[in-house]
């Protein structure tokens, strides 16, 4: 399993915690996929003893974690134990809570009663977080930001600005712009209550386990307005809740501070701060899907946004005086169009094209696969110099198709750097190819074995043609019958 100086020590020091607290050895260890942070994480087990290790190199990150877990465990918040750490604070094992997450749970069941109660109860754990926990905590230990103050209200609208308005081809006044995000900032920043904030309180940071609702992924904890957790909550892109539903949980919301005895607010005041804050978190999601899809090009962003869009698009619908600033209200319903939508939905439909790309994975021991188009020619992209997952017993008899492999080649190589390049380079093709209606085009990708890197470069790319431009697509993998694999 060790492939670099940095996992072996992580893996090192997880597989030693892992044992001084079990007093067994782990026997196998599982690298888990990551999404948008730099934490890694990996499955430890031994027989029926498991846990989840944590190797974050951002020490006070980390810190900041664990206060807020004695914080929360201290008022019977849900959230995982911390069974040890290592002495530089680097690595972490906690309690394993399975891989079924509340977002999971409404993707398979879909809009159910028994769902609609669990998002009832990760509320309820939401205001002990907020009103009760938030009562005593000190916000000094807050690793970057303390409070979501105007400064950090202002850099998420920015975020929102730079990284996803600015990349649309869309045209508007940009000191207009400026000087009402200034306004909306100021504005923001003084909407009460304050309490504790979550910050990234959304769905898929809900874990079910044993029949309750684990938080989990509540490092960014800073002051702040309460209603910002409740918009991520029901506003969550991918999850597309019914407007009832929202409706129910923001009256779970107020009714669960009554149960709890915690002085009344002003609703009215509550229920519009509520409104503002969903729009500055749809916009701050975006500004996400925009630096790690457009930018970042990573799959799950980029198919997130046009949910995202039709989000924007029923709040401006339902909240008419939301924003009330004449420029951004303008610039959003631009954004939000149907148009704009079904660009990142279905941008270049397969009746309009008559191109068919052809991607293939193969060994260099076999040679080159000749292009048999009437064209000639295509890309041949040769993955050698990738770390090779083969090289190790965990991977040898698994391929490019595997999900262990897939994140190993995520995280422990270059080859997000490699298909960067490889897409930039392809798309240039491929929309000269469109405009001017050819009719084939070939890529194959090449490595050693055409097992693993080939494997899975080929597939990627595959699936971004098949994304972006809606194309017709066919992958070949050359060497599939010399693939080494383990017997059934």
């Amino acid at each position: 399993m060790t492939v670099n100086k940095t996992t072996a020590i992580a893996i090192t020091n997880l597989e030693k915690l892992f044992e001084e607290h079990f007093g067994v050895a782990a026997e196998h260890i599982e690298l888990l996929p990551v999404s948008g942070s730099d934490r890694r994480y990996y499955r430890l087990r031994n027989g029926n003893k498991t846990a989840i290790g944590t190797y974050n190199t951002n020490v006070a990150e980390n810190n900041t974690y664990f206060y807020f877990t004695e914080l929360f465990k201290k008022h019977e918040i849900n959230v995982p134990e911390i069974y040890k750490t290592s002495k530089d604070r680097r690595c972490y094992l906690q309690q394993d809570l399975g891989s079924n997450s509340l977002f999971d749970q409404v993707m398979k069941e879909g809009y159910t009663e028994s769902v609609r109660q669990q998002y009832h109860i990760a509320i309820e754990q939401l205001v002990r977080a907020q009103w009760i926990a938030g009562r005593e905590a000190n916000f000094n230990q807050c690793f970057s930001t303390k409070a979501f103050d105007e400064k950090a209200i202002m850099a998420d609208l920015f975020y929102f600005k730079y990284y996803f308005a600015d990349l649309q081809k869309v045209h508007y006044d940009k000191n207009a712009l400026m000087d009402e995000m200034e306004r909306m900032s100021k504005e923001l920043a003084n909407v009460q209550p304050q309490m504790l904030m979550y910050r990234d309180f959304q769905s898929r940071n809900v874990m079910l386990h044993e029949g309750k609702a684990f938080l989990i992924d509540f490092q960014g904890c800073m002051k702040g307005s309460v209603q910002y957790d409740l918009a991520s909550l029901l506003w969550q892109a991918k999850a597309q809740l019914p407007e009832a539903w929202k409706e129910d949980m923001l009256n779970h919301y107020v009714s669960t501070l009554h149960k709890l005895h915690i002085p009344r607010m002003d609703e009215i005041f509550f229920r519009k701060g509520y409104a503002q804050f969903v729009l500055l978190r749809l916009l701050q999601v975006l500004g996400a899907y925009g630096f790690r899809g457009l930018l970042q090009r990573k799959p799950h962003f980029i198919s997130s946004i046009a949910p995202a869009l039709k989000n924007l698009e029923t709040f401006l619908s339902i909240y008419p005086q939301i924003p009330n600033h004449p420029e951004l209200r303008s610039l959003l319903e631009k954004l939000s169009t149907k148009e704009m939508q079904e660009m990142y939905a279905q941008p270049v439909r397969k009746e309009q094209s008559k191109l068919q790309v052809t991607v293939n994975s193969f060994s260099y021991k076999q040679g080159i696969p000749k292009d048999k188009s009437a064209h000639g020619g295509g890309f041949v992209f040769d993955c050698r110099g990738i770390l090779n997952p083969g090289r190790f017993a965990a991977y040898k008899h698994l391929t490019g198709k595997d999900a262990a492999v897939q994140d190993f080649l995520r995280i422990e190589s270059k080859m997000p750097d490699f298909l960067d390049h490889v897409y930039a380079l392809v798309s240039i093709n491929v929309d000269d190819y469109l405009s001017r209606g050819f009719d084939n085009l070939s890529i194959n990708f090449g490595c050693t074995g055409g097992q693993h890197r080939s494997v899975f470069a080929a597939e990627q790319l595959a699936a971004y043609l098949t994304n972006r431009y809606q194309i017709q697509v066919s992958v070949n993998h050359l060497n599939e019958e010399r693939w080494m694999l383990e017997a059934e």
